[in-house]
């Protein structure tokens, strides 16, 4: 199923606002090497998190029992390993992968919060891509020494929160979105999964947020807690920097899709604003630079190399621009 990204631009008389969206990708992030991840052992026991998109994500590490070992937080990864089994392979994606890209991000713990920034803060949340962590995913299928293989009955889930602040600066919750990492619930066992793909997940419910939080839960449980390893990975978090809503724009709207894009990506206008396409790849070089001179216009993708891309739409007065992958 082919994913449709509405660009949308607002116009005023006198102040001109674009819609923008950004999506923390994490493919900026510098990692020096394939199969390896984000490691700052500098300051254990402090807040050695990191930003990407308009989001920062704690990350902490711990010395506690003598050695450096990883608290609480995220990560980010370009770890490969869906076969090792166990805390050895605790910074791995069950995917092999981002979506559609190399890095992604993994959490550990059974709760976790990250802020958003500057335009994004008290704005609203667009979707996130959700999946397992290798050790999670594989302990769930198998068993482990601490936790059960999942059977009938079992369940394992995230609960995305949005918080907030009234005009007294009170921070209080906006909403939740609900997704299941696995579920055995149903009698109907070809009902079952362990999810080993990434899950869009809609946050449009998460309205007018400054911070979010990631609350796992699990079937299995004992004396200590949750006994399923506390852990998820997420990529692709895009938020929005204006209060308005999608459905509720007039102005115009350009479809974007499919994205990803293999060999063209189509672009259909609402009207005439839009006169310019500019294709620019993350480092801010132009690739593609094209003319509108119908309302529907398609884009050779072809000869780009896999990755992330910048489509910047120019129209009367104002500009808007939205991420694509090129697979």
């Amino acid at each position: 199923m082919r994913r449709i990204t509405l660009l949308v631009l607002f116009f005023a008389a006198i102040i001109v606002r674009s819609t923008a969206q950004t999506t923390a990708t994490f493919e900026d992030l510098n990692l020096s090497k394939n199969d390896t991840f984000y490691v700052n052992y500098t300051a254990p026991g402090t807040d050695v998190g990191f930003i990407d998109g308009l989001c920062y994500f704690p990350c902490e590490y711990d010395t506690a029992y003598g050695y450096s070992f990883w608290g609480s937080g995220f990560v980010y990864s370009n770890m490969r390993d869906t076969v090792t089994s166990g805390l050895a392979n605790e910074y791995a994606a069950s995917t092999d992968s981002g979506y559609h890209s190399k890095t992604y991000v993994v959490a550990t713990g059974e709760e976790n919060y990250i802020n958003l920034l500057s335009t994004a803060k008290n704005k609203p949340l667009q979707s996130v891509y959700i999946t397992n962590a290798t050790y999670a995913h594989n302990s769930m299928r198998d068993g482990d020494q601490f936790a059960k293989k999942f059977a009938t009955g079992d369940w394992f889930k995230l609960v995305i929160s949005g918080y907030g602040q009234d005009t007294n600066k009170m921070q209080f919750l906006r909403d939740t979105v609900e997704v299941y990492l696995a579920d055995f619930r149903s009698a109907d066992s070809t009902q079952h999964y362990i999810l080993n793909t990434w899950k869009n997940v809609n946050l449009a419910k998460l309205k007018d947020v400054d911070s979010v939080t990631f609350t796992l839960s699990s079937s299995d449980t004992g004396a200590y807690g949750m006994n399923t390893p506390a852990y998820f990975c997420l990529d692709n978090l895009t938020t929005f920097e204006t209060s308005a809503s999608v459905a509720n724009v007039s102005s115009f709207i350009a479809k974007v899709y499919p994205n990803p894009a293999a060999n063209s990506l189509y672009v259909s206008i609402k009207d005439n604003s839009v006169q310019q396409l500019v294709v620019t790849d993350m480092a801010g070089r132009t690739i593609n630079k094209i003319q509108v001179n119908a309302p529907e216009m398609t884009i050779n993708t072809a000869s780009l190399a896999p990755g992330v891309y910048i489509l910047q739409l120019s129209g009367i007065g104002s500009t808007g621009s939205v991420r694509f992958v090129k697979q």
